[in-house]
C-alpha cells in the first residue's frame, strides 16, 4: 500500500474513525493490526521478518535491563544488533557480496559460475532495523526503560505512516505519545490533513513529473554528455529526490499528527544550505542523527547523548566543544559515510556517494580559517554556490548506480570544449532554472504566510485557500499510484 493511491486514504480513513473511539488496549491493537495489514499489502510473507526483529528486540530490551552484569547486558546487546544486521545482510546484502567475490575470482583468472538466484528486498527494511536497533542500544545506555507491553512496542516498531521510509524515530520521543490516549483536536486533525496534502502534491505533482525528465536525460549514453547536461542532470534528479522524500515525511508526519502523535521533521529546506555541515543538518535529518549517535560519535569514542536533533551535520567538526583531531576526526568520518552509502543500496556507486560527502565535509573543515577572515555576507553566499552545485553533482552515482557512468559523467564537467553541447529536451535546462528558483523561494514564502498569519487572520485565511484550492486540484489530476517513491527500495 503506497501513501499515493486512493488506497491508502480510504486506509486511514477508516483507521482514523476507529482510532479515536476506541478506548487505549483496542487503540493499541488496532495500530498494531492496522500496521500489519499496511505491510502485508506489499508481500505479506514478509510480514513475519518484521516480526522477528520486533521479538528479539522486545525480550533482548528486557534482558539486558534486568541484568547489571556487563558481560550479559553485552550478549543480549550483540544478540540484538546480530539479528537485526543479520536480516539486513542477508536480504539486502547476499548478492552484492557474491557478485563481488565472482567477480574477484574472474580477475584471479578462476572458473566461476554466475550468481543467478534472487532474493527480494523487504520493503521498508533498512528503516525498521535501524530503528528496532536504536531501541535496544538506548536500553542498554541506560536512556531508556524498556516496555514490557509487546503490542505498544510492537506499534513503536511498526506504526505503519513511517514504517516504509521513516522518519527513524526513537523509542523516548514516540513510545510515550503511543501510550497515552491523545486528546483530540480539530487543530491537529486539519495540521495533519494539511500536511498530507503538501506531501501528495510534492509527489504526484512534482516528483513524479520531473521523473519523466529525468529518466530521459539518465537513458543517454553518458559518452554524450556535456558539462552544462551533467549539471542539470544532477539538479534535476536532486530536485525528484527531494520532492519525492520529503513528500513521504509529509505524508508521514501529517498522518500521525492526524492521530495526535508529533514526529520530529525529517526536512528542513535542504537546498538552502550554505555548508555541507548545515547540509546535513537539514536533509533526512532522522538518519543522519541516528548514524551520528550510533556509528560516528562511538568511532570517534565520544559520548552520545539521548537525541534526535540536528542531524549528523552537528557532530562533524565537534562535540561539546571537543576537538577531533588527526585520524580520529578524519578515518571515522570516512568509515561513517561509506556505511552510510552501503545502507542505501547494495552498490559501490552508494559508497560512492557517501565518499563523496565525506569529502566535502572534509573540504569544509579544512578551509576553516580561511572562512572565519572572510565577511559574513560573502561566507553565506559563496558557500551557498559551492554547497549546494557539489551536493547536486553527489547525486550523479546516486541515480545512475554505476561507478563507471558516474566517473564518465562527472568527468565532462573538466571538458571545456564541450560546454556548449547541449543533448538533452530544451525544456529541461529551463525547468531546472525554474524549480531551482522555486526552491529558493520557499522558505521565504513559507514566513511570509507565518507573517501574515500574525497580522491578518483573515488575509491568511484567503491566501492559504487559494494555496490549498491550487493543490488539491493538482493531486486530484495526478494522484495514481504509478510511481513508488524512491526511499522503498531502500
Amino acid at each position: 500500500m503506497i501513501f499515493n493511491s486512493v488506497t491508502f486514504l480510504l486506509f486511514l480513513v477508516i483507521v482514523l474513525s476507529l482510532y479515536w473511539t476506541l478506548p487505549r488496549t483496542g487503540r493499541l491493537l488496532l495500530l498494531f493490526a492496522a500496521s500489519l495489514v499496511f505491510y502485508g499489502f506489499w508481500r505479506i510473507e514478509y510480514v513475519p521478518v518484521m516480526l522477528v526483529s520486533v521479538l528479539v528486540d522486545y525480550f533482548a530490551a528486557i534482558k539486558i535491563h534486568e541484568t547489571e552484569n556487563k558481560a550479559r547486558r553485552k550478549l543480549f546487546l550483540l544478540l540484538s544488533l546480530a539479528v537485526n544486521l543479520g536480516l539486513l545482510a542477508y536480504f539486502k546484502y547476499t548478492l552484492f557480496v557474491a557478485d563481488n567475490v565472482v567477480s574477484i575470482a574472474q580477475m584471479l583468472g578462476m572458473e566461476t559460475t554466475n550468481v543467478s538466484w534472487k532474493i527480494v528486498l523487504p520493503i521498508g527494511i533498512s528503516f525498521y532495523t535501524f530503528q528496532s536497533m536504536s531501541y535496544t542500544i538506548d536500553v542498554y545506555r541506560k536512556f531508556i526503560k524498556p516496555e514490557r507491553n509487546f503490542i505498544l512496542f510492537g506499534d513503536y516498531v511498526m506504526f505503519f505512516p513511517q514504517l516504509v521510509a521513516g522518519p527513524i524515530l526513537r523509542a523516548g520521543e514516540v513510545l510515550w505519545q503511543l501510550d497515552v490516549r491523545p486528546a483530540f483536536r480539530w487543530q491537529d486533525l486539519s495540521q495533519g490533513l494539511r500536511r498530507i496534502l503538501i506531501g501528495l502534491f510534492l509527489k504526484v505533482g512534482l516528483a513524479d513529473n520531473i521523473a519523466l525528465l529525468v529518466d530521459q536525460a539518465f537513458s543517454n549514453n553518458a559518452g554524450v554528455i556535456g558539462p552544462i547536461d551533467a549539471g542539470t542532470m544532477a539538479f534535476m534528479f536532486g530536485f525528484q529526490i527531494y520532492f519525492d522524500f520529503s513528500a513521504y515525511s509529509h505524508i508521514a508526519i501529517g498522518a500521525a499528527l492526524m492521530m495526535g502523535i508529533v514526529f520530529p521533521e525529517n526536512f528542513h529546506f535542504p537546498y538552502s544550505a550554505t555548508s555541507p555541515r548545515e547540509f546535513w543538518q537539514r536533509w533526512h535529518i532522522s538518519l543522519s542523527s541516528w548514524i551520528r549517535d550510533y556509528l560516528y560519535l562511538p568511532l570517534t569514542g565520544q559520548k552520545v547523548e539521548d537525541r534526535s536533533a540536528g542531524g549528523l551535520g552537528e557532530a562533524v567538526e565537534t562535540h561539546h566543544g571537543q576537538r577531533v583531531d588527526g585520524d580520529h576526526k578524519y578515518l571515522p568520518l570516512f568509515i561513517t559515510w561509506a556505511i552510510m552509502g552501503l545502507w542505501h543500496g547494495a552498490n559501490w556507486a552508494f559508497v560512492l556517494w557517501g565518499l563523496w560527502h565525506a569529502s566535502l565535509i572534509t573540504i569544509y573543515r579544512v578551509s576553516r580559517s580561511l572562512r572565519e577572515r572572510l565577511p559574513d555576507k560573502i561566507r553565506i553566499v559563496g558557500g551557498w554556490f559551492w554547497t549546494v552545485p557539489l551536493v547536486m553533482l553527489g547525486w550523479i552515482p546516486f541515480r545512475t548506480q554505476s561507478v563507471e557512468q558516474s566517473l564518465v559523467i562527472w568527468g565532462s564537467l573538466f571538458e571545456p570544449a564541450r560546454y556548449f553541447q547541449l543533448n538533452l529536451r530544451e525544456v529541461t535546462y529551463l525547468i531546472a532554472a525554474l524549480l531551482m528558483l522555486m526552491v529558493l523561494l520557499a522558505p521565504l514564502f513559507n514566513a511570509k504566510m507565518a507573517w501574515l498569519a500574525g497580522k491578518s487572520r483573515g488575509l491568511h485565511f484567503l491566501a492559504e485557500t487559494a494555496v490549498y484550492s491550487l493543490i488539491i486540484g493538482i493531486v486530484f489530476i495526478y494522484l495514481r499510484p504509478l510511481r513508488q517513491f524512491i526511499y522503498f527500495q531502500f
